[in-house]
C-alpha cells in the first residue's frame, strides 16, 4: 500500500486532536507540528481539507485552533485517507481502458477492485479512538538509546 505524505501528516495530525480530546483548549497548528514533526506550511492545507471533510472544526481567534468534529470513535483512517486524497480508484487506468479489449486485462480490473476492497474494509476498520489509545496521553514521549 502506498500513502501520500498527506494522508501520512493528515493521520497524524487528527490522532494527535484524538489525544487530546479533553483539552479545554483548542490545539494549535503549532502543538501538533511539535508533538508530531509535521511540517506546519503542509499542516495549513491539510486541516482545511480535514474540515471541509468535517473530520475537523477550527476555533477562530487568539486563543484558537483545531478540535475534532467528531467523536474519536467515529472516525476511521479510511475518512482520514478520502479525505485528504480523495475516493481511491479500485483499478489503474490503463488496465480499465484495456479491459475492454482485453481478457487478461478484464481479469487484472478484477483484482485491483479485490485489493481495493479488501484495503478500504482494512482501513475503515481502524479507528482513530483505538490509534489514540495505543499512542497513550500527550506528552508521553518515546525515548531511544
Amino acid at each position: 500500500m502506498r500513502l501520500s505524505a498527506k494522508t501520512e501528516y493528515a493521520a497524524l495530525a487528527v490522532v494527535e486532536l484524538a489525544r487530546r480530546i479533553d483539552s479545554p483548549t483548542p490545539v494549535r497548528i503549532r502543538e501538533i507540528c511539535t508533538a508530531q514533526g509535521v511540517p506546519p506550511r503542509f499542516l495549513v492545507h491539510i486541516l482545511l481539507q480535514l474540515k471541509a471533510a468535517g473530520i475537523v472544526m477550527s476555533v477562530r481567534g487568539a486563543a484558537g485552533g483545531y478540535r475534532l468534529a467528531k467523536a474519536p470513535g467515529e472516525v476511521t483512517l479510511l475518512d482520514v485517507l478520502e479525505a485528504v486524497d480523495g475516493p481511491a480508484d479500485a483499478a489503474a487506468p490503463l488496465s480499465a481502458e484495456l479491459s475492454r479489449k482485453s481478457r487478461t486485462a478484464a481479469t487484472l480490473v478484477s483484482a485491483w477492485e479485490t485489493v481495493a476492497e479488501a484495503e478500504s474494509k482494512a482501513l475503515a476498520a481502524i479507528s482513530i479512538a483505538s490509534l489514540a489509545a495505543k499512542c497513550g496521553p500527550p506528552g508521553d514521549s518515546m525515548y531511544y538509546i
